[in-house]
């Protein structure tokens, strides 16, 4: 059964396309339509920008900086690393492969160098990443790509 109270109404637009007023009845009741809505952890917005959903992972990693960076003087560079993968890294994963190309995907990174580095923000954080073996959010992006291609031919491969 559908539970009319959890369904919802959202039109996907391009930026120049206008919202067309469209009603969804179920039976005598009409859903409610809405601008963005969380599916499966994900803030998809009208117009697929990922904007929400950026806004949302950026006070998440915030407040993982803010921790991280208070306890990182007493840590080692292994597990510095080890508690990056574990608040940071995870969290930046999810559903890369659908908001990582998004415009505003260098949110997260400025956060990302926030997180390791202890210099200005112009300083270059290349040679850390490389010693705590981390990639920059853009590189993580195109390996999640890169590793989701290659499942699905070795999936058609082995189904051949």
């Amino acid at each position: 059964m559908l539970n009319y109270d959890k369904s919802y109404f959202l039109q996907f637009l391009t930026k120049t396309d206008h919202e067309i007023n469209t009603q969804v009845l179920f039976g005598n009741r009409k859903s409610t339509t809405i601008q963005s809505l969380k599916f499966l952890g994900l803030t998809i917005d009208t117009s697929l920008t990922w904007k929400h959903h950026i806004g949302e992972l950026t006070s998440r990693l915030n407040k993982a900086c803010y921790a991280i960076r208070s306890i990182k003087p007493f840590m080692s560079l292994d597990v510095l690393r080890n508690t990056y993968f574990l608040y940071v890294h995870s969290t930046i994963s999810y559903g890369i492969i659908f908001w990582g190309n998004s415009s505003h995907h260098e949110d997260i990174f400025k956060i990302q160098k926030r997180i390791i580095m202890n210099s200005s923000k112009n300083a270059s954080c290349q040679q850390l990443l490389k010693e705590l073996n981390i990639l920059p959010i853009q590189s993580q992006y195109i390996f999640s790509i890169l590793l989701l291609l290659n499942i699905k031919t070795n999936f058609r491969l082995a189904h051949k």
